[in-house]
């Protein structure tokens, strides 16, 4: 197995367990043996658990020796809850480590050193875009400011609109794009609404399979807003309701309790304030192929006045989601 086929397999190993690591970050790890063959494969586990290298190496035992440890993100030197990855790749007698993502977090970085100092060789940087724009792209992004990423997701007719002009929305977008974006929330930290979504619309923000039952990890639903929220409503009781309309204080309450990686859902308003202030950093939207010529628009009051306002976007990723048109673009630099 080369190298990039062993990255390949470490990032679904950190793919399979994005959601369920928070504060940490959702690393995967492959052991080669000294031939070259896979003898290890490993994901972190919740905080508290054993990180991605350690369960890579306990799958390998003994296959470990003389060979090659292939990780989403270098291999940490620090004592934490668990002893540093680092020392226990060279007391398995790991020769060789490749990592795609050098470990931006202080707390954390120095383990690629600690490695060679013990003569094990160490390269960095395979597949490293796929990774930082991948399973890592929250965590990278939560070190980095110390916020939680925000990805606005939203469901639109081609233009732009989210609802009739009655007010009906359901369903703009397609079975297959529902189903895709419940998959998405499963391996999220938090879904935020505000309270005049909960008022219209009544959502419960769970992650459900094809047949509508639960599934294992859901995201802690979140309700911004300063009104209550009625009697009755699904998220009475389950969400946590951050009673304010900046973003800001609603992303560091979300951050004091380890929340890394958001889904903003709704509204237009919600939406439109947290473009104002600068605190959307992915935007996800499925576009339905209708056209409804009236009704409410994706976003409200977003702090554009004029053209050269305008919240420029690159585009990350075009694909279809059924017959939907699902975009993927993050704000220019």
């Amino acid at each position: 197995m080369t190298p990039e086929d062993a990255m390949v397999l470490a990032i679904a190993e950190s793919e399979r367990v994005r959601g369920t690591t928070s504060p940490n970050p959702p690393v995967g790890c492959v052991i080669l043996d000294a031939h070259g063959h896979p003898a290890g494969f490993g994901g972190t586990q919740p905080v508290g658990g054993a990180h991605a290298e350690v369960m890579a190496l306990k799958e390998a035992g003994t296959k470990a020796q003389g060979g090659t440890a292939v990780v989403t993100l270098e291999p940490c030197s620090h004592y934490g809850r668990t002893p540093p990855c680092a020392e226990a790749l060279i007391e398995a007698g790991i020769k060789h480590v490749i990592h795609a993502v050098s470990d931006p977090d202080p707390r954390g970085a120095g383990g690629a050193r600690l490695l060679e100092q013990a003569g094990v060789t160490v390269e960095s940087g395979l597949l490293a875009d796929e990774v930082s724009k991948g399973p890592l792209r929250a965590w990278l992004h939560f070190v980095k400011t110390g916020r939680p990423h925000v990805t606005w997701k939203y469901a639109s007719s081609l233009d732009g609109r989210i609802a009739a002009k009655d007010g009906t929305s359901q369903w703009i977008s397609s079975e297959t794009s529902r189903r895709e974006v419940h998959a998405m929330r499963a391996k999220l930290d938090a879904i935020i609404v505000g309270t005049n979504t909960v008022r219209k619309d009544d959502p419960a923000l769970t992650a459900r399979d094809d047949d509508g039952i639960p599934l294992p990890h859901q995201p802690l639903p979140v309700v911004v807003g300063m009104s209550d929220l009625p009697d009755g409503a699904k998220l009475r009781h389950t969400a946590l309701h951050v009673r304010t309309h900046d973003p800001d204080e609603v992303l560091t309450s979300l951050a004091a309790r380890g929340v890394v990686d958001v889904l903003l859902e709704g509204g237009a308003t919600v939406a439109g304030a947290f473009l104002r202030a600068g605190r959307i950093d992915r935007v996800l939207a499925y576009l339905a192929p209708a056209l409804l010529g009236d009704g409410p628009a994706v976003v409200l009051d977003a702090g554009v006045s004029t053209i050269t306002d305008a919240v420029r976007l690159t585009v990350e990723d075009v694909t279809m989601s059924g017959p939907d048109l699902r975009i993927s673009a993050v704000p220019q630099t």
